[in-house]
């Protein structure tokens, strides 16, 4: 198990943190590092970054990775760090999704903490034995569902539980992205290659990348549980071996009712995620790309009345908000946010005291589990043309 501080005691450092992935040319990758220093709460010293041992060791030099902590495979760097008394503290995977499950279940039975980009697995078996090994070794385990730490999401999410739309009835979620309407995937282009080749995404391609996204934020404002969906799952970009569009109704167990749209194919969208949610009192309405807006539009009242991101806006958004009112903040500020929750439940740990609630706001295993039994489902239901499938 993780080496951790004496009860009680305060740790007075950056946190040490190792990266599985994300060396040269990997776009999450630099997500990742950028998010684990803007608060200064992590320093990256450690990492197996490319499957091709000079490449990692390369991209390590790059990041000034001392050598003897650039390891060649993310089994030789797990074996190593635990052995260390300066081992790390965490450890980022940020590889693509068929490399998720080895390298967590290495880095957890090294009593190493976890941060894990999503989705969390490409088999449901897979996610379920994460999720056993994470209960068994009591360490910490965040995904990085990254669109939970804006300051609006988390202020949706606080106005829902107090009520203030009543009784839910209907949820709207779309993520809609135009960038794979041509076979990208077969100019070399990495990122859309490994994304549409099933040996590396998992059996899902729009539907996992940006479909779980979707469905997490949908879950994660409401607290509500999907119990079936009925789903269309397509491929639209001839010779695409994953789907490139999803359209999905929802059957929540608390009778709300929903609809998912995921497209990699919609022309004229860059990153356009928007969450729609009324009740019986009121609806709220969120989009990524105008992100420090929050609608609330309240029954016979008039619409269209704001909340807005800044530290002094709302109950919910000042921990996370960083700026003034005014000044925008996005997509790396709300991925920092995630590190810097997941630095404060470590630091917690380390001095034998209790996280603060609002850092237990990570998306965590179970919700990675929640997600990979998502994407089944949905497959399955397609499969059986649309039928509604359970998601037990």
């Amino acid at each position: 198990m993780a080496i951790e501080a004496a009860p009680g005691s305060i740790v007075h450092r950056r946190l040490r943190l190792g990266m599985v992935g994300g060396g040269a040319g990997a776009f999450i990758g630099a997500v990742h590092r950028i998010a684990a220093r803007m608060d200064d709460r992590f320093e990256l010293v450690a990492g197996a970054l490319s499957s091709d041992a000079q490449r990692g060791r390369a991209s390590a030099e790059e990041l000034h990775i001392p050598p003897d902590r650039a390891y060649a495979s993310f089994e030789q760097m797990a074996r190593a760090e635990a052995a260390r008394a300066d081992r790390i503290d965490a450890v980022s995977i940020v590889t693509p999704n068929h490399l998720h499950h080895a390298p967590a279940k290495a880095f957890l039975a090294a009593g190493i903490h976890v941060i894990c980009d999503k989705p969390l697995t490409t088999t449901l078996a897979d996610a379920m034995d994460l999720a056993d090994t994470v209960h068994r070794t009591g360490l910490i385990f965040g995904l990085t569902h990254n669109y939970t730490g804006y300051p609006m999401v988390r202020q949706a999410r606080q106005m829902v539980a107090a009520g203030e739309l009543g009784p839910l009835r209907v949820v709207q979620v779309e993520y809609a992205q135009d960038w794979l309407s041509t076979p990208l995937e077969k100019t070399g282009q990495k990122q859309a290659a490994w994304r549409t080749d099933p040996t590396q995404s998992g059996p899902a391609g729009s539907l996992g990348d940006i479909g779980t996204h979707a469905y997490n934020l949908a879950c994660f404002v409401t607290g509500l549980h999907c119990q079936q969906v009925a789903a269309e799952v397509s491929t639209f970009v001839p010779g695409r071996r994953l789907d490139d569009n999803v359209q999905i109704l929802l059957r929540f167990r608390e009778g709300a009712r929903g609809s998912l749209w995921a497209s990699q194919v919609a022309a004229g969208n860059q990153n356009n995620l928007s969450l729609r949610v009324y009740g019986e009192k009121a609806g709220i309405s969120w989009r990524q790309e105008e992100p420090n807006s929050l609608w609330f539009t309240p029954l016979g009242k008039p619409p269209m009345q704001v909340h807005r991101a800044g530290p002094a806006a709302t109950e919910a958004s000042p921990q996370p908000s960083r700026l003034p009112p005014g000044h925008p903040e996005g997509y790396l500020e709300a991925f920092a946010q995630l590190y810097t929750d997941l630095a404060d439940q470590i630091v917690a740990r380390q001095s034998g005291t209790a996280a603060p609630p609002s850092s237990l706001l990570v998306p965590n295993v179970e919700d990675g589990v929640a997600g990979v039994r998502f994407i089944a489902a949905v497959l399955e239901s397609s499969r059986l043309n649309s039928a509604w499938t359970s998601l037990s």
